[in-house]
């Protein structure tokens, strides 16, 4: 698909609405997908990781004034269904974006102001980490809880960062098919090493992040019996997985969607210096060359973890 940098007006907020000068937005696996297939039929400014300062504000805004930094929860919900109604506002939302952009309207109750001690840089990492938060409620983690993160295709050198973010057990196990096995074969057999490794042993809920068929049915063998099992990686959109032995141990399947009412947990954690995001964000471009930033982020190379487009 066809991405471009384009000159346009810069927008005035509407009533409940605010101006954002964007500082810095981050390039979201979401982003290379709509790049690579689309979205809907219409052009589309992408990018939803992102945080600036308020520069305007629209009628019936109370809570935010001018100079106020903030970090934008991109998808606005209806307000008026009943996911809505009930407070799980991120089962009705469409997907929205326009964080690629030096200014940018939007929802002023979706704006979240950031202390001063938050970068913007940090601030734009707010939006991963509300699917981080979300996901980890979903699955139940909760102090004194064992929690197992996987994934696929990870290298030692991401491992060494999960270990400098504060993951207490680390495992690397090699995935690759062995000559007899299938993949139902070599699930188990990960799913063993894991619990091996682990000083805890099988965990009391697990957040698979990749969406790999593998990577999926090990985190159900893995799962201590009566725990929770949250998929998080979205492709692809079909998978078989070992359902008699997740309901006959009573392992959960809860699913986790984006983020609802999570940001300000993110923010506070940011904010108190409980999670410190930025040895995530490895390389930077400026919105001029984000172009080359994106065929950087496709190549999916080693060391390259979030590029940061700074957009002012």
């Amino acid at each position: 698909m066809d991405l471009r940098l384009e000159t346009g007006a810069i927008p005035k907020p509407s009533t409940g609405e605010v101006l954002v000068r964007i500082k810095n937005c981050g390039i979201c696996g979401t982003d290379l997908h709509m790049w690579s297939t689309g979205f809907g039929d219409d052009p589309l400014v992408i990018g939803h990781e992102c945080s600036g300062v308020v520069t305007a504000i629209g009628p019936d805004v109370g809570h935010l004034k001018v100079g106020d930094r903030v970090a934008l929860e991109l998808g606005l919900p209806c307000r008026k269904c009943d996911f809505c109604r009930r407070g799980r506002y991120n089962l009705c939302k469409p997907f929205s974006s326009g964080g690629l952009a030096r200014f940018h309207v939007y929802a002023a109750d979706f704006c979240h102001a950031i202390p001063e001690n938050v970068s913007f840089e940090a601030g734009a990492m707010i939006e991963p980490l509300a699917v981080a938060v979300h996901a980890l409620r979903r699955a139940g983690a909760s102090v004194g809880k064992s929690v197992l993160i996987c994934g696929a295709d990870v290298s030692s050198s991401r491992l060494q960062m999960a270990e400098r973010l504060g993951a207490n057990c680390t495992v690397l196990v090699d995935g690759q098919a062995r000559d007899g096995d299938d993949e139902d074969s070599r699930a188990r057999g990960l799913a063993d090493e894991i619990v091996r490794k682990m000083s805890s042993g099988r965990p009391d809920c697990s957040v698979e992040c990749s969406g790999a068929p593998v990577s999926l049915r090990t985190a159900i063998y893995a799962t201590k019996s009566g725990g929770v099992m949250t998929p998080v990686g979205l492709d692809p959109a079909e998978v078989q997985l070992p359902i008699l032995n997740a309901a006959t141990r009573e392992v959960d399947i809860r699913g986790s969607f984006s983020y609802c009412n999570d940001y300000p947990a993110a923010i506070s954690l940011v904010a108190s210096g409980k999670v410190d995001p930025s040895p995530i964000v490895t390389t930077r471009y400026d919105l001029d060359n984000v172009l080359e930033a994106f065929h950087l982020a496709k190549r999916s190379l080693d060391g390259v973890v979030k590029i940061m487009i700074a957009c002012d």
